[in-house]
């Protein structure tokens, strides 16, 4: 058991049946009122975000969760195979677990992966990837001035909307949270 003095960002606590990090929080002492702590906690499970109060040194259940470095091997029917860096155990992770960013992991990337005892709790992907693209329409000379953008398939098998300019073979910095396109890579 922790209380609300407990909060940092991070914090992953048990609200509701359901566990939440902190995203971010402020203490408040309005005046001659009772003081609180204002939070914005996103759920581990579905990516949800709410915001809500909590009295100033109110007692709120803290979790403890390991963070382990795991290796992305494959995919199969039942999920995702990771394997320990550690211990080389391998272990499955289904689609709905990682979430959208699932489609821009490629083998041997190195994930963490949030647990509470043996459940997973969450998984963090990179905030940004580099991918190949490998199937796009031909880049036309010029068009880069304009905001308009065309389909690119990755190495992953995803598909990015991208500037016009970007051809087939570039590397590409994708944002693994929303999926877009944020820069073309410099090949040295």
């Amino acid at each position: 058991m922790g209380s609300t003095s407990d909060f940092r960002p991070g914090l992953v606590i048990k609200y509701n049946n359901e566990l939440w990090t902190v995203v971010e929080f402020q203490h408040v002492n309005p005046g001659n009122w009772r003081a609180f702590v204002r939070t914005r906690l996103k759920n581990l499970k579905n990516g949800k975000v709410i915001e809500n109060r909590f009295r100033a040194g109110e007692s709120v259940d803290v979790i403890r969760i390991d963070r382990r470095e795991y290796q992305f091997l494959y995919r199969e029917s039942a999920g995702y195979v990771f394997m320990d860096k550690d211990t080389f155990e391998q272990l499955t992770v289904t689609e709905e677990q990682i979430g959208d960013g699932a489609r821009f992991m490629k083998d041997g990337e190195s994930i963490d992966i949030l647990m509470n005892g043996t459940d997973i709790t969450g998984i963090e992907l990179p905030v940004s990837v580099e991918l190949e693209v490998v199937e796009t329409v031909p880049g036309v000379r010029g068009d880069t001035a304009s905001n308009t953008t065309k389909p690119a398939q990755l190495e992953t098998g995803a598909t990015v909307n991208v500037p016009l300019f970007i051809n087939e073979g570039d590397l590409l910095r994708i944002d693994t949270r929303t999926g877009n396109y944020i820069e073309r890579v410099k090949s040295n």
